[in-house]
């Protein structure tokens, strides 16, 4: 299969995209200030979901069958910041984790309304959609809620159309955005919060969202998977 796989650089991204690399199937990757091999887009401007779907489609020779929306971003502010602050740090969150994920499924729906094998949706979501965040991540807690909301909505109304959308649901991730988050929020205590004792490590997220963009039944669609250690459960 062609996959757009955003977010690529690092991570669960960098995880999934050996995965599905090995699982045989041609993925273009994304990174905001790309590389030789990762295709570059900005999400805080409003062109560059666009501008990356259309050089991803021109990569894949003009078929995409699955897009894994997973690039995002996890920066706190305080509730007693400035309006301008506040406003800023909500803006940039929403556009990048919420706005280009909408905008690129609505470009990945286009492509494959009417055409023969439909598409799927992966979107990298979080264990925050549920049970919200930190006092200092609202607006993450929220952008991954909305997420969580969108991708119900497209497998509701487009499973018809063989177009099918899952969303994945992380705890804490090893990865090294979070590791400086659990150090910064007293580290064991904060993992005693896991029942598994430890965070996922990246290799398990992927091999979920990898299972998800080519493996799972159509029946699944609309489906969000917790791979967070038993710390939230539904």
């Amino acid at each position: 299969m062609n996959i757009l796989l955003t977010g690529a650089s690092r991570g669960i991204g960098e995880a999934t995209l050996a995965a599905l690399t090995d699982a045989g199937h041609r993925v273009v990757g994304h990174s905001t200030a790309g590389s030789e091999t990762l295709v570059a887009a900005d999400f805080t401007d409003p062109d560059a979901p666009r501008c990356l779907w259309e050089a991803a489609f021109e990569r894949l020779d003009g078929r995409i069958d699955v897009l894994v929306n997973n690039a995002g971003v996890f920066e706190g502010v305080a509730d007693n910041a400035g309006d301008e602050e506040w406003h800023a740090a909500w803006a940039k969150t929403l556009t990048i984790n919420l706005q280009a994920s909408a905008d690129l499924c609505r470009l990945a729906i286009a492509s494959w309304r009417g055409a023969e094998g439909g598409g799927r949706i992966v979107n990298v979501a979080s264990r925050a959609a549920y049970r919200g965040d930190s006092p200092m991540h609202w607006h993450y807690a929220a952008s991954k809620a909305g997420m969580i909301a969108m991708t119900k909505s497209i497998a509701r109304g487009y499973a018809a159309e063989q177009i099918y959308a899952f969303a994945v649901c992380p705890g804490f991730t090893a990865t090294g955005m979070v590791e400086e988050y659990i150090a910064s929020r007293g580290g064991e205590k904060l993992l005693a919060d896991i029942p598994l004792g430890r965070p996922a490590n990246p290799d398990e997220i992927a091999e979920t969202i990898r299972w998800l963009a080519s493996d799972a039944p159509p029946s699944a669609t609309g489906a969000v998977i917790d791979v967070n250690g038993a710390s939230y459960v539904r």
